[in-house]
């Protein structure tokens, strides 16, 4: 008889995942930031070239996308005059399992008016740090010293000794192919950056890091800003401990205009690379546009932060059942 119908993550595990569930909502209590529920089905969904999204068929034939964050519902409590509010909830992303990841997982996000990315990285790391040191591992010894904080062109300067902004895209391109051995792909611009950043550069911030100010092309829904030396970048940053992904949070764009201009741009290259050409939100538009109050947010892996704290290596060791078993 099978006995896969027994959980990935350990009893002990899961009692470490409750605690954590306190310590977080402990955390947002103190500082009166509201908890908040949102949607998992959505009319439209992101149209980011490098997220996935799942349909669900409803009836009268019907589609519904479940989110890949909770994002842009929050927006529009944000805009509806929520003031702070976070959630903890469960997003979707197709084609996304491995050591890390599990198409479904759960995510910690939150909204902060009044604050810039500056101002968030801090909370960030009082978050993370306060609930490494409340947990019952020794093991979180990354929690005891400061967060670093770099420039993603530092970074590429420090690692690979190339301005990933004066660069052109020939270089970017062949360097790519020659730090990861993969000649054989077709690559842009922004291909060359992200195989850079996520096989050569990741794997070495092992230290808590923020990376900060991406290229603007990696902007997203991120407001954007230019150097003294001219190169526009985004107020996005991303934070690493490990060698991995744990954060990843924006200055937020607050222009519905320059939103749907960034919404088109990633449907026309969705069409260029043959990918399904997705429906643009609306009602995030329209929120936009009534007026988001500048903020700053972040969305947070709840199950890599738990992966971190309790030393584990696989994401199925910290929830109930993985995407082989439920």
């Amino acid at each position: 008889m099978s006995a896969s119908w027994r959980p990935t993550a350990s009893l002990d595990l899961l009692r470490q995942r409750a605690s954590l569930l306190n310590c977080i909502r402990a955390f947002f209590a103190q500082r009166q930031v509201l908890e908040v529920e949102t949607p998992l089905l959505s009319q439209a969904t992101v149209t980011d070239l490098h997220l996935d999204s799942m349909v669900v068929e409803l009836h009268d034939s019907k589609r519904r996308f479940l989110q890949t964050s909770p994002e842009f519902a929050m927006k529009r409590l944000l805009a509806a005059g929520s003031g702070p509010i976070y959630q903890i909830c469960k997003a979707f992303r197709r084609d996304e399992a491995g050591q890390r990841h599990n198409p479904e997982f759960t995510m910690l996000e939150w909204y902060r008016p009044g604050f810039d990315d500056q101002l968030l990285m801090a909370e960030i790391e009082a978050l993370v740090c306060t609930c490494a040191e409340q947990s019952d591992n020794g093991s979180s010894d990354w929690a005891v010293s400061g967060f670093e904080r770099i420039s993603y062109r530092d970074l590429f300067l420090s690692r690979l000794d190339i301005d990933p902004f004066a660069a052109s895209d020939q270089q970017l391109i062949d360097l790519a192919r020659q730090q990861t051995a993969s000649d054989h792909l077709t690559l842009s611009r922004d291909d060359a950056l992200n195989l850079l950043m996520a096989v050569v550069i990741e794997p070495a911030l092992q230290a808590p890091v923020f990376v900060t100010d991406f290229p603007a092309s990696q902007a997203s829904l991120a407001a954007t800003e230019l150097t003294d030396d001219g190169y526009r970048v985004a107020r996005r940053f991303e934070l690493f401990i490990r060698g991995m992904e744990i954060a990843n949070g924006y200055l937020e764009l607050t222009d519905a205009q320059e939103q749907a201009r960034r919404f088109a741009a990633d449907n026309q290259r969705r069409e260029q690379g043959g990918l399904p050409v997705q429906p643009v939100d609306e009602f995030l538009l329209a929120a936009l546009a009534s007026g988001l109050p500048d903020c700053a947010g972040v969305a947070l892996g709840f199950d890599r932060l738990l992966m971190l704290i309790s030393d584990r290596q696989r994401i199925a060791e910290v929830i109930s059942f993985d995407d082989n078993n439920a």
